[in-house]
């Protein structure tokens, strides 16, 4: 009641479009506190429930309150390996499900736990968690995302001897190579990385399994085998003029600029749909067209920009979302809101309900434009929108020299490793294993994250790494895991 929500300050937007770098400065330490301060300490938290990985929120605001680094830290790490991640490119369910925001601006959570850990590490808070047993059992995991590494770490701590295989130059899957530097700087990542070697994790890049790494190898030397390499296969648009050069999936285009940025080639490994990509792709002077709405479509936004395009223009099927929930959002579920990210701060035209019917292209095989055609939505009792039809006469051109596909993933990479276990997938095509036990059809074969239930928020590939990481546990000890589920560790830090 004393004290307004209030977030950091951002580099200005004529000085952040010139770097890389992140430009979301830290709060003063005072206040910081006070952010922590307008946490009401509820009776009932909602934050724990919006949260995937069950963060325990009221506890460690009341820590920065006070002040007790020490404690904050240790809260924090109970249910979250990587909350320097989170921190940074979370969207925070946790805040839509504060009982504050039923009628005020939601508490800073996402923030405040991003200052929780930088400041731990700045005091040397953080430190390595080496088992003091091994249990002489080896694991494999494949996938060095947030979950591969999120399950990694945890088997570590449980006494396994773990062994990430990632088939890229360095770890950390698409923290490094899909999100932009100017939101998750990569020195971030290596930090974490570093740390999980000391601990006793083994990384080994260039490492594709089902390519240039047996899985029959695999399957004789380790115990278990979890299944982590996330959702990869893009959402194509199947219309006219896709074979245009000058189209493309939006994540070849962030993963080359990342690795310019990193000083490494950005066509190493570069690949579309099996394909060798020979181009270079760069929005420098172009008309760039994103298509999809999302978080995606956003990075590619603030990346254009920041190549120097001559427009960046969004395209999104769906319509303007409202700014405020409707009788279809209640409190504490996540609303489906009107979102302004950084990107769009920098420049950038946003259309809504609009449908891409053609690519179209010069005489040397080109694209040079784009036919679209405004979209009428109906919306259901719930106020979600349910259908549409196209408006007559909406029907028009727009130039573009660079169009990125930014409509989401369908399913993980089938070639390779899926193919040569033959696991059962789902009718989505993913991973067949369920919550129950994050096992697959294959004895001693686990899945986790997007590979799993499909494309999802980094807290959700954590939460889903941290849970099959307990279930292997059980696995390989007879039933018995030493590694909490969200729920018990909750339970242990009430009693």
């Amino acid at each position: 009641m004393e004290f307004d929500r209030e977030l950091p300050s951002k580099t200005p937007v004529e000085e952040r479009l010139k770097h890389y770098r992140e430009f979301v400065h830290r709060l003063p330490e005072e206040k910081l506190q006070k952010q922590a301060g307008r946490c009401m300490d509820c009776g009932v938290p909602f934050c724990h429930n919006g949260c995937p990985l069950g963060n325990v929120i009221p506890e460690f605001n009341d820590a920065v309150y006070r002040k007790n680094w020490q404690e904050a830290y240790d809260i924090l790490v109970s249910t979250n390996n990587f909350p320097e991640f989170t921190g940074r490119i979370c969207p925070a369910p946790c805040e839509s499900a504060c009982v504050l925001g039923i009628n005020r601006p939601p508490i800073t959570i996402e923030e405040i736990e991003k200052h929780i850990i930088e400041i731990a590490f700045e005091k040397g808070l953080v430190k390595p968690r080496k088992p003091n047993v091994r249990t002489g059992k080896k694991v494999a995991v494949i996938g060095s995302g947030p979950a591969g590494m999120a399950a990694a770490a945890q088997l570590n701590y449980a006494g396994h001897q773990v062994t990430v295989f990632e088939r890229d130059e360095k770890p950390g899957g698409l923290l490094r190579y899909g999100i932009p530097d100017f939101k998750l700087e990569k020195w971030v990542v290596d930090r974490r990385i570093a740390l999980m070697e000391e601990e006793g994790v083994t990384f080994k890049c260039h490492a594709n399994v089902g390519v240039n790494v047996s899985i029959n190898d695999l399957l004789r030397e380790y115990q278990a085998i979890v299944l982590a390499g996330g959702s990869t296969v893009p959402r194509d648009l199947s219309v006219i003029g896709r074979e245009l050069k000058g189209v493309y999936p939006a994540m070849e285009f962030l993963k080359q600029q990342n690795k310019r940025v990193a000083g490494s080639d950005p066509l190493q490994f570069a690949q579309i749909e099996s394909n060798i990509l020979t181009e270079q792709l760069q929005a420098t002077g172009k008309h760039v067209v994103v298509i999809g709405g999302g978080d995606t479509g956003s990075d590619c936004v603030g990346t254009s920009n920041r190549q120097g395009a001559a427009s960046v223009t969004q395209f999104e099927l769906l319509p303007k979302p409202p700014e405020s929930r409707l009788p279809g959002m209640p409190w504490p579920t996540y609303p489906m809101l009107l979102k302004t990210s950084t990107s769009h701060e920098e420049g950038c035209e946003r259309m809504w309900a609009v449908t891409t019917k053609a690519f179209l292209g010069d005489e040397h095989g080109k694209l040079k434009a784009l036919r679209i055609a405004d979209l009428e939505w109906k919306s259901g009792v719930d106020g979600k929108p349910t259908s549409f039809v196209e408006v007559p006469g909406s029907e028009k051109e727009i130039p573009c020299d660079l169009a990125l596909l930014a409509m989401g993933f369908v399913h993980p990479q089938q070639q390779g490793v899926i193919q040569e276990l033959d696991v059962e997938l789902d009718e989505r095509g993913n991973v067949k294993a369920s919550e129950k036990n994050y096992a697959t059809n294959i004895p001693k074969i686990f899945s986790c994250g997007d590979m799993r239930r499909g494309q999802s928020l980094v807290v959700w590939a954590i939460s889903e790494g941290r849970e099959c990481a307990r279930k292997v546990d059980e696995y390989l000890c007879g039933g018995i895991s030493r590694l909490e589920s969200k729920d018990h560790s909750l339970l242990e830090l009430a009693h």
